[in-house]
Formats: C-alpha cells, structure tokens, sequence
C-alpha cells in the first residue's frame, strides 16, 4: 500500500506539473527542477530496490536518508534558481524607475519650454 501512494503521489505531482505548463502557469525553465523531481519519485516508487541499492552504492545507511537529501537538493537548485532570477528582476525594476525618473524630469522641462508661465499661480483679480 505504501508503495501506491508513492507512485500516485509522484504522478499526481507529474501531471500538476505538466498541466501548469499547458495552461501557461508555469514555464518550462521553472518546470525542469520540478518534472525532475517528480520522474526521480515515480522512479522511486516503482523501483524501490533501485533506491536502496544506490544509496548502499553511495554509502548512505538508511534509502529514506538519500531520499530527503536528494529532494534537500532538488529543493536548494530551486530556490538558487529562483534567487538568481529575482536579482536580475531587482535589477531591472530599479533600471526602469531610473529611466522613468529621468523621462520624468525631461517631460518637464520641455514643458516649460513651451509654456514657461504654466505652474504660476493665476494672476486673476
């Protein structure tokens, strides 16, 4: 029974996955980590023995171990990834407000320009 609820835990999380990008929720450099995450559980799950022997292959005692430690890495790519991709966000939002600032100060000028008495008050009795 355990071994059920692991394969149709991975392919729950495959088919969300793949049903994400249908609907363009998720793109697909975002859905790499996660159809690999989730083809690694299928894998697991249906090949249980696959799992215990590499992680006597690796060295590690229990295959539950090697189990939370790939998915510690899996889950440690995506923020990295997540992490480098807000940076480049940062900058482009703070590029953009800059060059909006100066657009700003341009537009005024060239207002005045035109009309050099337009933010007088008005001089009506």
């Amino acid at each position: 029974m355990t071994y059920l609820l692991g394969i149709a835990a991975a392919v729950i999380a495959l088919a969300s996955v793949i049903e994400l990008l249908r609907r363009r929720r998720l793109r697909e450099r975002h859905a790499i980590w996660w159809i690999l995450a989730a083809t690694l559980a299928l894998f697991a799950a249906l090949f249980p023995a696959s799992v215990a022997w590499i992680a006597s292959v690796v060295g590690v005692g229990l295959p539950s171990n090697l189990v939370f430690f790939v998915s510690i890495v899996l889950l440690f790519l995506v923020n990295l990834q997540h992490s480098a991709e807000l940076t480049d966000l940062e900058d482009k939002t703070r590029t953009l407000a800059e060059e909006s600032a100066l657009q700003k100060v341009r537009l005024e000028r060239l207002e005045e320009r035109i009309d050099p008495k337009r933010d007088l008050p008005d001089a009506r009795p």
